[in-house]
């Protein structure tokens, strides 16, 4: 079995990811501070306890397992606490990439996986939205994944360490089996938000924008189910290990939904009703988001295989788990 690293595997897409590197031949190997992840989610390889920060750790990791890659995930990703903390998100974004990054160059390591986003494009200016729209963020948090996109680029003119740039849409879904899913403290996604009301863990959902020029006046945005971003990863390794060249990719389904047609799905799957309040539109919200997808598809053979309702019927297998509710 050939070692990659999975730097952030204790995390929601992190630990997805594992799950399916493990089943395509990979040992992965977490590198995590728990501080967001869950160690319970660790099941396919060993757990290493570490920091971003900490490069001597880093270094004596990579040392040991001499991975063919590494797939980094480990960043803060809530985009209204970068507005409130930014340097908190330069820190462990962009220096603690760095960090891994020098770890990585000085063990030999030169093929490197980056959960990127599509949040590095800002105000969308056609739709779907290609690689090739301009990148614009409009937050510290797609600053700070912007700002690692470019250091990438120039590893790769300069130093030849050869990156794939995996830009997503709207992560949503769980392991089929129910043996992982969407665990965050708090939770601020928008199909786990509605599964809660669902379930009655909340008074209910708050829909911001009514008045959008889209089909029901509500937010469109793509959403890919998380075992779709792992096949993903997965593939991205490998083509990296086969010698494929730098690359940044839009990863979605090319098809948006709204958040009408969302909650409208939500409440089909799971049988059960709930306040849905309307409220003014939220600051910062495009209209629309949606992926062209074409480009993944092309370069490693990847295709979205879950569609709207395999996402939320997944994710209530997950939510509704009793043990869940208990904690």
């Amino acid at each position: 079995m050939v070692n990659v690293l999975v730097v952030g595997g204790a995390g929601y897409i992190g630990a997805h990811t594992c799950l399916d590197l493990s089943t395509k031949g990979f040992t992965p190997v977490v590198y995590d501070n728990l501080s967001n992840g869950h160690s319970d989610f660790v099941k396919w390889g060993p757990l290493e306890v570490g920091d971003l920060s900490d490069s001597a750790r880093l270094q004596a990791v990579i040392d040991e397992y001499r991975p063919a890659a590494i797939v980094h995930f480990a960043a803060l990703i809530e985009v209204g606490e970068s507005v409130r903390d930014p340097l908190a998100f330069y820190r462990n974004n962009v220096a603690g990439t760095i960090s891994l990054l020098s770890a990585a160059a000085s063990c030999g390591v030169d093929k490197f996986v980056f959960s990127s986003t599509c949040a590095t494009y800002g105000v969308p200016r056609s739709i779907p939205m290609g690689e090739t729209h301009e990148q614009e963020p409009l937050t510290p948090y797609g600053r700070s994944k912007l700002m690692v996109e470019d250091i990438l680029r120039d590893l790769d003119t300069l130093k030849n360490i050869r990156s794939v740039i995996l830009r997503y849409f709207n992560a949503a879904g769980a392991d089929p089996k129910g043996r992982i899913g969407e665990w965050h403290d708090p939770e601020t996604h928008a199909i786990p938000l509605a599964i809660d009301a669902a379930l009655g863990r909340r008074e209910g959902f708050k829909v911001f924008g009514t008045d959008y020029d889209t089909r029901d006046g509500t937010c469109v945005r793509d959403f890919v189910h998380v075992m779709d971003l792992a096949d993903a990863h997965s593939r991205a390794v490998r083509y990296l290990i086969d010698g494929g060249a730098s690359e940044a990719l839009n990863l979605g389904t090319g098809d948006g939904t709204t958040v009408r047609e969302l909650l409208a799905t939500v409440e089909a799957v799971t049988g059960r009703s709930f306040l849905i309040e309307h409220t003014a539109r939220r600051a910062g919200d495009s209209p629309a988001l949606v992926a062209d997808n074409a480009k993944a598809k092309a370069v490693l053979g990847w295709s979205p295989r879950h569609d709207l309702r395999s996402i939320i019927e997944t994710a209530w297998n997950w939510h509704s788990r009793s043990d869940l509710l208990a904690s």
